[in-house]
């Protein structure tokens, strides 16, 4: 693999990195939040906190996957 591609590659898996990074972020500010929610229950914003929970849990995962899959690309690339 050339210097270009291989400095491209990595790039991106910072890129994901940092993605993934942000999502678990999110999930930690949504976590606070539910916490309050004890002390100030609102069934509303609870229901809307847990599906935000949820979908940002799914998207950590996703981001999980993803860079998983393109470290394979990019250790395969390597031995090229």
């Amino acid at each position: 693999m050339d210097q270009a591609k291989y400095n491209e590659m990595q790039a991106m898996l910072h890129k994901l990195e940092d993605i993934k990074n942000s999502q678990e972020s999110i999930l930690d500010k949504i976590n606070h939040v539910i916490t309050d929610l004890f002390q100030n229950p609102d069934k509303e914003l609870e229901k809307a906190m847990e599906a935000a929970h949820e979908r940002a849990s799914e998207n950590v995962s996703k981001i999980g996957e993803a860079i998983e899959e393109y470290e394979i690309k990019f250790n395969k690339a390597q031995q090229a």
